[in-house]
């Protein structure tokens, strides 16, 4: 994503589990298709998050990490090419406090 509020992610840094979980639970996701979560994984394009997984993530974010994760806020900041390209990795950094105010 070139957002210029997000930071580049660093190499192939694993996800951490706790966002996997989450991810998989918002999906409603089979057996498997956790392998697939990856940093650089796109929730649309590679994940094929739909508006109502993608607004089920944001609620289970804002319940697990406090008002810091706030995905709607982000993803209502962005064009729709930023949209396409969010990836996995930037909302790792969203509820990790690193995509700025």
């Amino acid at each position: 994503m070139n957002d210029p509020e997000l930071p580049a992610c660093a190499g192939a840094a694993s996800v951490r589990p706790d966002l996997v979980a989450l991810l998989v639970e918002a999906a409603a996701a089979p057996p498997g298709w956790a392998s697939r979560v990856t940093p650089d994984a796109r929730l649309d394009g590679d994940l094929l998050l739909d508006e109502t997984e993608l607004a089920a993530l944001a609620d289970g974010l804002r319940e697990r990490f406090g008002a810091r994760a706030d995905l709607a806020a982000l993803r209502a900041r962005l064009d729709l090419a930023a949209l396409e390209a969010l990836t996995v990795g930037d909302v790792q950094r969203l509820i990790s406090g690193e995509a700025g105010a």
